[in-house]
């Protein structure tokens, strides 16, 4: 018993010591993002609908096709990728 006891409690540990590494990598990663301003990297907005990301930032270099329920699409520009649930901007990431 004290034996389950014991491993129970070593595998609670390394469950939350690997939680807290993930959350510090994450902060960094955010923190390393360039703002999105025209002294950063300006780039569509959460919320924005596709014709409204073209009429500000022009035709993708690549577009992908919807995958999954909800349909999410993948647009492709010069240093940052575009994710749309249906026809709205969910998020956008910056190549690194």
């Amino acid at each position: 018993m004290k034996k389950m006891l014991t491993a129970a409690a070593m595998l609670a540990t390394l469950s939350i010591s690997s939680s807290a590494i993930s959350e510090v990598l994450l902060i960094d990663v955010i923190a390393e993002t360039p703002p999105n301003s025209p002294a950063g990297l300006l780039r569509p907005a959460h919320g924005m609908s596709m014709d409204n990301v073209k009429q500000h930032f022009g035709e993708p270099t690549e577009v992908y096709s919807p995958v999954g329920e909800p349909p999410i699409t993948r647009w492709g520009y010069q240093g940052y990728s575009v994710y749309f649930e249906h026809d709205r901007v969910i998020t956008t990431v910056v190549h690194q």
